[in-house]
């Protein structure tokens, strides 16, 4: 392979990658996830990073105390978190594959979300 081919070569890898790089930020844009508490008094939306985006209480929410309220938007949170990150591994490991990257990623998700 001469120099002209072997550049040939080395920038359309480039341009692969790149267009990876594009669908991959496009894919981790749009992940979110919206969890609801068990009997649906709660529920929570967040954005790819696990940030809270909104909370809804039904009617329902009104009848528990305070702290009660509180333990179930926590805890409606935490599960609309782990599914974001279970959506943002799916498309890493679509991404990078099972790699080093991946493994250095998911360990920053959530528990249960991570591999």
């Amino acid at each position: 392979m001469d120099a002209t081919e072997w550049l040939a070569d080395y920038r359309s890898r480039l341009d692969r990658i790149a267009q990876g790089a594009r669908q991959a930020s496009e894919s981790v844009r749009d992940i979110g996830a919206t969890a609801s508490s068990p009997r649906g008094e709660v529920t929570v939306s967040v954005n790819a990073g696990g940030a809270l985006q909104g909370v809804t209480l039904t009617p329902m929410a009104r009848r528990l105390e305070a702290d009660a309220l509180a333990e179930l938007i926590v805890t409606t949170a935490r599960e609309a978190q782990r599914l974001a990150g279970a959506r943002m591994a799916e498309v890493m490991e679509d991404y990078l594959g099972d790699s080093p990257a991946l493994a250095r990623i998911t360990q920053h998700l959530p528990t249960e979300a991570g591999r």
